[in-house]
C-alpha cells in the first residue's frame, strides 16, 4: 500500500491530517466492516489530496481500488461495487463519472477469480436494479455509466425482468420487460442519445429502428454504433450500410464490413476499390514505393498506378514501373496529352526562374556562397530519402536548396561535408547568421532539426539569424505549401517526386526543378503577401505584421531572440 500512502499523505500539513491518512490505510487494508459509504468518501478524500495531475491520480486510484476489492468487501466485490455506484453520484458532477469508471473497470480483472463467482451471479440482479434506477432518474448516472454498468456485469433482459416483476418469471414477464425497456429506448432515440440505445436494442433485442434511425447514426458520424445496430437488424441492414458507405467514399469502411460478414458475393468489386483507393492515397502523398509494394500482386492495380504517375506528370516513374512490369502496351493504349496535366501546376518557368546550379565542389560552394550573400531575401528547403520503416532514424539529409528569384542552388550536403566539412560550414554560418538577409522558409523548424540531427558536428545548422517560417503567416491554410501556393498564386505544386529518392547522383533534372521550385515559390508568396498589405500592414487571415515572425537563434540553440 506505499503508492496509496504516497497519494493520501501529499499535503498533508498536520498530525490530524496524518491520522486520517492512516485511519484510510487500515480501512483500505481491510474492506470487511466498512461499509460503501464510508469506502467512497475515503477514495475523494485520497483524490482530493493527491497532488499528481488527473490522468496520473485517475490511474493510481484504479489501482488502489483493485487493491481493496481483494480485501474482502462483504458480501462480494460485486455486490459491493454497486452500492458504491448508489453513493457515487451523492459526491458531485466532478467525481461521480470519473469514480463510477475507476469501480466498474477495476471489476475486470474479478471476473475469473474462482471464489466471486456466486457474488458476480447475485450482483447481476442489483446491477439491475441499478439500471432501472438510472432510467427513472432516480440515480443521476450519466449515459455512458449507464452502458458500462450492462457491460461490466453481463445484465440480460431475465436480470431486468427479475428486478421488474420478481424471480418467478415466465415469458410474458420476458415480454413485458422488453416493452418496458422500449419506452427509454425511444427517448434516447429522441434525444439523440445513440449509443445509449443501440446498447439496449443490441443487448435486449428490442425491436424498435428501421433505416431511418440509421441514417440517423450515419449523419451523426457514429459509424461503429451504425454498425453494431445493422449487425443486430440483419443483413439486409448491413448491405444498406455498406452502400451508405460506398457513396459516401468510405471504401476502408465498406471493405471491413464485407470482409466481417463474407458479404464479397453481393459486393464483388469493394476490396479492388479500396485498393485501388489506398495506392491513390499512398502516389497523392509521394509513397510511391510503398504503393508499388501494395499493388505489385495485380495487374490492374499496377496499371492504375502507372497511370497515376503519368496523371502527375512523373514520367521517369512510369519509365520505371513500365521496364520492371512490362507494361508498355497499356502505356501505349493512353493519350498521353488527356492524362498529363502539368499545366494545373506551377513551375520555373512560370516564376521565370530556370537558372539551377547544382554545387557539388568547394569552389561552386564559395561561388554560391558569394551569390547569396549579395541577395536581400533567399528562399529555403532541404530534401532527404524517404523512410517508410516505423521507429527507423530517418536518413541523413541529402542536398539543400536555397534560391533568389531568379536563380536557384542545389547544394550536394553530402558529398560537401565528406570533401571539407569546414569550408560547408564556414560558408553556411555565413549564409544562416547573416542579418542582412532575410531567410524564408516552410515549417522551417521540422527541416533545421533534420539538418542538425544529420551534422550535429557543423555549427551552421544550430544558429540562424533573420529566419521567417512562410507558414506562420497562413495559419488557416491547408495543403502544405502546395496548398499554399494555390491559395496565394493561383497554382499548386507537383508534389510527385516528394519522396523520391533524394541520395540517387546524379539527380534527374526533373528532381532537380522539383527541389529548386520550392524554394523559388517561397520569395513568391512572400512577395505577393507583402503586395497585399499596404505599409506592410495586416493581410488576410493575418493580423499580425510579417516581421514579428523573424527569428533568431544563437549560441547552438541555448538562446531564442524574435523582432
Amino acid at each position: 500500500m506505499d503508492c496509496f500512502k504516497e497519494v493520501t499523505q501529499e499535503g498533508s500539513e498536520t498530525n490530524q491530517h496524518n491520522v486520517g491518512c492512516s485511519i484510510c490505510l487500515h480501512a483500505f487494508s481491510d474492506l470487511s466492516h466498512v461499509p460503501a459509504v464510508t469506502f467512497m468518501c475515503l477514495l475523494k478524500h485520497c483524490y482530493v489530496y493527491g497532488t499528481h495531475k488527473a490522468s496520473s491520480k485517475f490511474r493510481i486510484g484504479q489501482q488502489l481500488v483493485k487493491m481493496a476489492l481483494h480485501n474482502a468487501p462483504q458480501p462480494g466485490p460485486f455486490t459491493y461495487v454497486v452500492q458504491c455506484m448508489y453513493i457515487a453520484p451523492l459526491l458531485g458532477k466532478t467525481y461521480a463519472e470519473g469514480f463510477s469508471h475507476m469501480l466498474t473497470s477495476s471489476l475486470r480483472h474479478l471476473k475469473s477469480v474462482e471464489y466471486v463467482q456466486k457474488d458476480f451471479f447475485e450482483a447481476k440482479h442489483l446491477a439491475a436494479r441499478l439500471v432501472l434506477d438510472i432510467l427513472a432518474s432516480v440515480v443521476p448516472h450519466e449515459n455512458r455509466i449507464l452502458v458500462k454498468l450492462l457491460e461490466t456485469f453481463d445484465v440480460q433482459l431475465r436480470d431486468m425482468a427479475h428486478a421488474l416483476y420478481g424471480s418467478e418469471l415466465d415469458d410474458e414477464d420476458l415480454v413485458k420487460a422488453r416493452e418496458h425497456l422500449k419506452q427509454y429506448v425511444k427517448c434516447f432515440m429522441e434525444s439523440e442519445s445513440y449509443v445509449a440505445a443501440v446498447a439496449m436494442i443490441t443487448r435486449f433485442s428490442i425491436q424498435c429502428c428501421d433505416e431511418s434511425f440509421l441514417i440517423k447514426l450515419i449523419e451523426s458520424n457514429q459509424f461503429e454504433v451504425a454498425e453494431e445496430c445493422a449487425t443486430f437488424m440483419g443483413k439486409e441492414m448491413i448491405c444498406f450500410i455498406i452502400e451508405k458507405y460506398l457513396n459516401m467514399k468510405m471504401l476502408k469502411s465498406a471493405n471491413k464490413l464485407v470482409k466481417e460478414h463474407d458479404l464479397t458475393e453481393e459486393f464483388p468489386d469493394v476490396n479492388f476499390l479500396y485498393k485501388e483507393s489506398l495506392v491513390k492515397k499512398l502516389a497523392e502523398k509521394g509513397c510511391w514505393d510503398i504503393a508499388e509494394v501494395r499493388a505489385k500482386k495485380e495487374t490492374k492495380l499496377m496499371e492504375f498506378l502507372v497511370y497515376l504517375a503519368m496523371e502527375a506528370g512523373y514520367m521517369e516513374k512510369v519509365d520505371e514501373l513500365c521496364q520492371r512490369y512490362s507494361l508498355e502496351g497499356y502505356v501505349d493504349s493512353l493519350v498521353r496529352e488527356e492524362i498529363f496535366c502539368g499545366s494545373e501546376y506551377l513551375d520555373l518557368k512560370t516564376l521565370g526562374s530556370e537558372e539551377i546550379v547544382w554545387v557539388d565542389e568547394i569552389d561552386g560552394l564559395l561561388n554560391a556562397t558569394s551569390y547569396i550573400e549579395g541577395c536581400k531575401i533567399i528562399g529555403m528547403d532541404c530534401e532527404w530519402k524517404p523512410n517508410f520503416e516505423k521507429n527507423i532514424k530517418p536518413n541523413k539529409v541529402s542536398i539543400i536548396q536555397i534560391a533568389s528569384d531568379k536563380k536557384a542552388f542545389i547544394f550536394d550536403l553530402i558529398k560537401l561535408y565528406e570533401d571539407d566539412p569546414k569550408a560547408l560550414d564556414s560558408c553556411f554560418m555565413r549564409i544562416m547568421c547573416s542579418s542582412n538577409i532575410l531567410k524564408l522558409g516552410y515549417d522551417v523548424q521540422c527541416d533545421l532539426h533534420q539538418l542538425a540531427q544529420s551534422y550535429g558536428q557543423l555549427e551552421c545548422f544550430q544558429s540562424y539569424d533573420m529566419l521567417l517560417d512562410i507558414q506562420k503567416l497562413f495559419e488557416g491554410a491547408t495543403g502544405g505549401l502546395s496548398g499554399l501556393s494555390k491559395k496565394i498564386l493561383g497554382a499548386g505544386l507537383n508534389k510527385a517526386r516528394r519522396n523520391s529518392n533524394w541520395e540517387l547522383r546524379p539527380l534527374s533534372q526533373n528532381q532537380k526543378e522539383y527541389a529548386a521550385l520550392d524554394a523559388v515559390v517561397l520569395i513568391h508568396i512572400f512577395h505577393e503577401h507583402v503586395g497585399r498589405q499596404p505599409q506592410f500592414g495586416v493581410s488576410e487571415g493575418c493580423k499580425v505584421e510579417w516581421k514579428s515572425h523573424i527569428v533568431s537563434r544563437v549560441n547552438s540553440g541555448r538562446r531564442l531572440l524574435c523582432f
